[in-house]
């Protein structure tokens, strides 16, 4: 959950006067927090029990709730498809609840309730291909899992009940699918409460009709929705619409808050305004484009994404830019498996890092620099989750939520910001997961289809490896304007021997600076670069794009700089032209006679190291000026200048 932004300003520490390190403490606190609340729910059944022979098509819910008593009492009517001939089906139902009666096109039918499952029994069987529905009427005091997943408490003095379900804890209120599996294409909420309150939900607000001392409140939504992102809420609000433009579309805002904090909401929801146009236009539409998005405020300690309907303790820029995010990564496209959960919070942490990096530049080195020492403060640990029964290991704040990030920072790196935004674009419309369910394999796919890249090897090494590389980068100035760099690594954890990747070195002097990227495929690799100018200092990663920790740099003598490795004799009298090459190794890839145009005459492809001895035709060409030259790809490394007389 989504709480975990709403004190990870720590990448933006200096706009908001916070220190790195409080924020990381404060961060801490929430994530112990989560997994604190996640320990109730998931130590009884860490499933949905529900049954697979079925997919949800719609709920229609319609809830009696009373803001000053925790009970509920519900209708909810299910639509469905059965997959195979079925003489049942399960839904999961806390056994804390009642259930009073189902129905079948308003036919009784038997049912059993026990095991927090409800299993309906059909009066004949159904066909696989069918159509049909059941309404369940049930009523209780909801069981305390998950986050709270019922909360009836108070603000200000006055009474308030809001749900907050993942991951499990939709079980515990309402019957339906809990699991990561199926979502129902749409929705009807129908809230009955006492006419001195207002609900909020999903979607967009259709009537509030009185109805004797109470009203009945209708949201309706028109988007496949996962059954942990349905909810409501309860109280005594006030509630302000804004819009943004969107492209062609003015989308409405809607917030619903307590009256105590409604100038401080008023005040602070034109920056979530602005966001949502950052990542309208850089992620691709926003997935709800033909309802709205909006705020509800509740008492938990931080936000809850909530599909259109954002849960938010209150409105910080940090905060209210993560829940955001996760409309299009968690609601519009939701991991599959909670081993996959940074699909979810690692993409939530790195947009709302996108975009106030944007806004505050003069943070972002710090912020990253401070993210990273946090990542590597212990040596292992992988952000695939290895075990989704240890609810530390799934919502760990250094893994799922930071590390996840950073993966994201480094496949911008590889492939690009233009291709990697494009690939995510891709992956926001791939027909397989759309308004459905992903695992890692499905955003891989879409960037290997639109970089060109095989990213096999970096998925294996950062998902699925633990730990992290340390450079120690020997440098040597070659002449006035080359540079010798050896690259060695060594990695935290035995998993991953070498981690493969381009890195950037800045090389500089008191006046003078340039970047370079070498890109690491082996330990103890060789290049050769032109920086133009003598170099004293180097800096590894000076931008804090990858995931390293003790970096270091030494400046070495290397005597065998290409000036003392190639002669050329040129003979004018018998016009031979000799070139000897003594123990090169990585240093040329070819050897060109070029004449004073730059047009190459004669090429040579030299071996990998060795020494040769070259003898290059000369005799037919006129008199004038040529050049020798030797280079690996496009860096000329050795230039020997000929005048043939």
């Amino acid at each position: 959950m989504k709480v975990f932004l709403f004190t990870c300003l720590l990448m933006f520490s200096k706009a908001f006067g916070q220190s790195g390190q409080n924020n990381l403490s404060k961060l801490n606190e929430i994530v112990l927090a989560e997994k604190l609340s996640h320990e109730r729910i998931m130590t009884i059944n860490n499933a949905s029990g529900a049954s697979n022979n079925f997919d949800v098509k719609y709920y229609r819910c319609e809830w009696e709730s009373d803001p000053a008593v925790r009970f509920i009492k519900g209708k909810v009517t299910v639509y469905f498809t059965l997959t195979s001939a079925a003489n049942s089906i399960s839904l999961d139902l806390m056994s804390a609840l009642t259930t009073d009666s189902v129905k079948q096109r308003n036919i009784l039918l038997n049912y059993q309730h026990a095991n927090n499952v409800l299993q309906i029994n059909f009066s004949s069987a159904l066909f696989a291909g069918s159509l049909d529905s059941v309404s369940i009427f049930y009523n209780g005091i909801p069981a305390t899992t998950g986050f709270g997943s019922f909360i009836q408490t108070t603000h200000a003095g006055v009474p308030v009940i809001w749900t907050l379900s993942e991951p499990y804890g939709s079980r515990d209120w309402w019957p339906c699918k809990n699991g990561l599996d199926d979502k129902a294409d749409s929705i009807d909420v129908f809230i009955t409460h006492p006419a001195q309150y207002k609900a909020a939900s999903n979607g967009l607000l259709q009537s509030e009709t009185s109805s004797g001392l109470n009203t009945i409140t209708h949201w309706k939504h028109r988007y496949p929705v996962a059954s942990y992102l349905i909810c409501f809420a309860v109280t005594n609000y006030s509630v302000f619409n804004n819009s943004v433009q969107l492209g062609n579309v003015n989308l409405p805002m809607q917030t619903f808050c307590y009256p105590e904090n409604l100038a401080l909401f008023q005040t602070n929801t034109p920056l979530v305004l602005n966001t949502m146009q950052f990542y309208n236009t850089t992620f691709g539409e926003y997935p709800f484009i033909k309802e709205k998005y909006g705020h509800v405020q509740f008492g938990w300690g931080g936000g809850m994404e909530h599909q259109t309907s954002t849960f938010i303790v209150k409105p910080d820029e940090g905060l209210m830019a993560h829940e955001l995010a996760h409309q299009w990564f968690g609601d519009k496209i939701t991991c599959a498996s909670w081993q996959d959960i940074w699909l979810n919070e690692g993409f939530a942490t790195h947009l709302s890092s996108m975009y106030m990096e944007q806004k505050y530049p003069a943070t972002v080195f710090n912020n990253r620099k401070a993210e990273i020492a946090n990542i590597t403060s212990v040596v292992g640990g992988s952000v695939w989750v290895d075990d989704t029964t240890n609810v530390s290991r799934i919502f760990s704040g250094r893994l799922s939520y930071l590390k996840g990030s950073h993966l994201l920072y480094m496949l911008r790196w590889i492939v690009g910001d233009s291709i990697f935004l494009k690939g995510l674009r891709q992956y926001q419309k791939d027909a397989k997961v759309i308004y459905g369910y992903a695992k890692t394999d499905d955003l891989k796919r879409n960037l290997e289809q639109v970089s060109g890249k095989d990213l096999t090897y970096f998925f294996k090494e950062w998902f699925y490896g633990q730990g992290y590389p340390g450079y120690n980068v020997q440098w040597s100035q070659v002449g006035s304007n080359f540079v010798k760099i050896k690259m060695e690594q060594t990695t935290s954890h035995s998993s991953v021997p070498f981690f493969e990747l381009p890195v950037a070195l800045k090389f500089k002097n008191d006046t003078q600076e340039k970047t370079i990227v070498v890109d690491n495929k082996t330990n103890g690799e060789i290049f050769y670069k032109n920086i133009g100018f003598v170099a004293d200092t180097v800096f590894v990663d000076p931008d804090y794009w990858l995931i390293t920790k003790n970096n270091t740099t030494q400046k070495v003598i290397d005597n065998a700089g290409p000036q003392n490795i190639i002669q050329v004799f040129p003979n004018p009298v018998q016009e031979k032209l000799f070139v000897y090459l003594k123990n090169y190794s990585f240093l040329f890839a070819n050897i060109y006679l070029c004449n004073s145009a730059g047009q190459i005459l004669y090429k040579k492809l030299l071996s990998v190291n060795g020494s040769e001895f070259i003898e290059i035709p000369f005799e037919h060409l006129p008199k004038g000026i040529y050049f020798i030259k030797a280079g690996s790809g496009k860096d000329v490394i050795f230039v020997k200048k000929i005048v043939k007389l």
